[in-house]
């Protein structure tokens, strides 16, 4: 293996291993297995535009090109040209989904989830260090620079994680980063020739094989006796040198979160996050249970957050104030004095192994008693555990309001304060079209927001053609929403954020609440809430009413009574009635039964299971990576192919202007490599060689047909004489600066001849013609043997 390969190698590897120290910054790690195949080709570009040889700044030009193109492929091939050449609109996507990135990093504590904009920060994070790594030690052979680039990655990652295993991925980076030194060290001495051992006067002993090939062995080993030993002093000492406990890096406020904070904003991980897997746990375990005095429990929804800020990728909850709990809360924000409420009190009980930052509540609460540490975010009307607190074991009471607006008061709700308009009906650039004309058109006719509303909440429900199944993708980007709208199957994700994003789009504010359905009665006058019941659902606000809850996803929770026109609201309902629930639904599996129900019996959830049978899921939301990395490889093969002939020629220069020595022996290839290589500079720029001339009369056609200059001309005949000399002296000597003359004659041609000409100079050389020629004259030799071998009698043999 060449020194410039093994440097390479190390290089990549010393990469992939500081990037190992962001692994404990997400909860998930198949970001890295990305990372690891982008910098594999990075490196394989790097090594490849070096062997031709290019220029060293065009070798990081083609890296950071192809390194562009692959983040394309990966993360904006819908936005992109054939799924990779990146346009405005991809580059406006990156901008997104980094701006969606930075905003998750300062809102999630460690480990954050993987979303897309943190996995596009870490694997482009890798990609542009390994790009650093890769043109410091390799392109320009300085591998002891490169250390700083390693250090910032993982400098990253050690401010940010919580301390308990950094010596472990310092050790990683560290070692990645000896490596790469010792590797550039073995090269260095390797130029040098053989290396004395101090003991090689031993025929074949121990010291004279260390000398041999291996003759840097005896150095390298004596590096790795101080690498290591710097490494273990760099991990031992700091256990001996005072803490700075509390300094400046240390905790100093009371934030909210597992971690240390300022206090005063939320930074709890998106409960959303799990959502999708504790509806598909094969055990329904319970979360907790409660009792309540509520007469029907319909309504008893458990809010845990709400998700008020879309970027068009996804929603989360927004950075907001937080105050100490006040007792009573304040009131609910937009609730007129005219509307219908039920006071009702709540006992609620976590399970021991239910573990959340965020409580859950029935909304909207008035007044909450529980111990431990609890913060309260007033717009959101949520209480978020601070320094660790969460809801493990905990048993807390709660009172709330059960609100019972009307159908005309909702329809005669005047407009929403400006302030909270603005905020709450925000949608971005990057939603699809479709999406306002799909709302356009379900709310045809409608007369009023809450006639809208409704509209939407029947279309999914009922009217739409959607069926519920949680094995489908939850998706990502902002085209996740159209593909939904499309395929119609989901969950209560999809249905939620659809309907609140189309909501918007008609100027009604909305968020999406997450939390729990109500769950199922256990027999004893309790209730029991399960990992199934996890849910989520839109809330759209009307002035005079507040957040209004609604219910678009079918066979789920129950569709507030303010929403059916058959239903009288207070109606009395069976107190004891279980509540839809994926505890309780059929799977997706079973026969549907919504062909024998009526409308009404579809929207008050009476009607069993409205699923139809599924066959199979849709195809996943992301592009595939297997299928990036084919169009990838032939997007590189189509390209290889193309400039094959560019990149031979450049080879076949390289070689025949190297040094192969300046004995008598070497004269004659030197000389007659360098009249081969003036001889095909001229064929290329449209000077076709005559092999009946000799080379002083070649020469001379070349000069006059090239218009080349007096030291052109100069540098011609001195490589015609050198070749004279070869094929007619009897002790042909060497003749220094031949590469010189060489290079020489082609920039003069190169520099007078058109521009087409210099082009297809450059990247047709006509000279390249000689590879199908050489492979010609190899494959009618091997026939030629073949035949003599197969015609020869076999007594002859041997």
């Amino acid at each position: 293996m060449s020194g410039g390969a093994r440097l390479s190698i190390c290089a990549t590897l010393a990469t992939f291993l500081a990037s190992c120290s962001l692994l404990p910054l997400v909860d998930r790690s198949t970001w890295i297995v990305q990372a690891a195949i982008l910098l594999i080709i990075q490196a394989a570009v790097g090594a490849g535009t070096r062997r031709i040889p290019l220029p060293r700044p065009l070798t990081v030009a083609a890296q950071a090109l192809v390194s562009l193109l692959l983040l394309t492929l990966v993360f904006a091939h819908e936005q992109a040209f054939g799924a990779i050449v990146p346009g405005p609109e991809a580059f406006r996507h990156f901008g997104v989904v980094l701006q969606s990135g930075g905003d998750d990093i300062g809102r999630y504590m460690i480990p954050a989830p993987l979303t897309d904009g943190i996995r596009l920060m870490l694997v482009g994070g890798a990609l542009a260090i390994g790009l650093l790594v890769d043109m410091l030690a390799v392109t320009f052979r300085s591998a002891a620079p490169a250390g700083l680039p390693l250090l910032a990655l993982y400098s990253v990652a050690a401010g940010l994680s919580d301390g308990g295993t950094d010596w472990f991925w310092f050790l990683l980076a560290a070692g990645g980063y000896l490596l790469l030194l010792l590797a550039e060290s073995r090269d260095r001495l390797s130029q040098w020739g053989r290396v004395f051992g101090g003991t090689g006067r031993v025929p074949g002993g121990a010291a004279a094989r260390e000398g041999g090939a291996g003759g840097a062995v005896a150095p390298v080993r004596t590096g790795r006796r101080i690498g290591v030993l710097a490494l273990g002093i760099a991990l031992v000492v700091p256990l001996a040198l005072p803490a700075l406990d509390d300094g400046l890096l240390g905790p100093s406020g009371t934030g909210v979160g597992k971690g240390a904070g300022g206090g005063g904003t939320i930074s709890a991980v998106n409960p959303l996050v799990s959502l999708q897997n504790s509806l598909n746990q094969p055990e329904d375990r319970t979360v907790m249970t409660y009792r309540t005095n509520a007469e029907q429990t319909s309504d008893m929804y458990l809010r845990i957050v709400a998700l008020d800020e879309f970027d068009g990728t996804t929603w989360r909850p927004s950075v907001r104030s937080i105050t100490d709990v006040p007792s009573p809360l304040p009131n609910p924000p937009g609730l007129g004095a005219d509307i219908g409420r039920t006071e009702i009190t709540t006992r609620i009980s976590a399970a021991d192994w239910y573990q959340q930052d965020w409580l859950p509540m029935p909304y909207p609460a008035t007044k909450v008693s529980i111990d431990g540490r609890w913060r309260f975010e007033q717009v959101g009307r949520t209480l978020v555990g601070d320094h660790g607190q969460t809801t493990r074991g905990k048993s807390y009471t709660v009172s709330s309001m059960i609100v019972q607006p009307t159908a005309a008061q909702l329809a005669n709700a005047g407009a929403a304060p400006n302030d909270l308009a603005r905020e709450f009906t925000k949608v971005p650039g990057s939603l699809p079209d479709v999406v306002r004309a799909t709302a356009l058109r379900v709310t045809a006719g409608a007369s009023n927001n809450y006639e809208r509303a409704v509209k939407l909440q029947d279309w999914f429900a009922v009217d739409g053609g959607f069926t519920y199944n949680t094995e489908v993708q939850a998706g990502s980007g902002s085209s996740a929403i159209a593909r939904f709208l499309k395929q119609k199957e989901g969950f209560c994700v999809h249905f939620s954020f659809s309907m609140a994003a189309m909501a918007r789009t008609l100027g009604i504010p909305a968020r999406v609440a997450v939390g729990f359905t109500p769950g199922s009665p256990a027999g004893d006058g309790s209730y029991a809430v399960g990992l199934r019941d996890a849910h989520a659902w839109p809330e759209l606000y009307f002035e005079g009413v507040g957040w209004t809850r609604f219910e678009p996803t079918p066979n789920r929770g129950t569709v507030p009574r303010y929403t059916q026109d058959d239903t009288p609201v207070g109606s009395p309902s069976d107190p004891a009635a279980p509540t839809e629930s994926a505890s309780s639904a059929p799977s997706a599996s079973q026969p549907s039964s919504s062909q024998s129900c009526s409308t009404a019996q579809l929207k008050d959830g009476s009607c069993g299971n409205t699923a139809p049978a599924i066959a199979g899921g849709p195809p996943d939301d992301d592009f595939p990576l297997f299928w990036s990395l084919v169009i990838l490889l032939g997007v590189l093969l189509v390209g290889s192919v193309l400039l094959a002939p560019m990149m031979w020629r450049k080879g076949m220069r390289a070689r025949r202007l190297a040094a192969p020595g300046r004995t008598e022996a070497d004269a004659g290839p030197r000389a007659l490599a360098a009249w081969r290589e003036v001889t095909d500079t001229a064929w290329d720029h449209g000077i076709p060689p005559d092999e009946s001339l000799t080379p002083r009369k070649a020469a001379e056609r070349i000069v006059r047909a090239g218009e080349l200059s007096a030291a052109a001309a100069a540098a011609v005949q001195r490589v015609a004489s050198a070749v004279e000399q070869v094929l007619y002296a009897p002790r042909p000597l060497p003749v220094l600066g031949l590469g010189e003359d060489v290079r020489h004659v082609y920039a003069d041609l190169h520099a007078k001849a058109s521009g087409w000409t210099r082009l297809r100079a450059t990247l047709l050389p006509r000279s390249a013609v000689r590879v199908v020629w050489t492979a010609s004259e190899r494959w009618e030799s091997f026939v030629a043997r073949q035949r003599e071998r197969w015609s020869r009698p076999s007594g002859q043999e041997g």
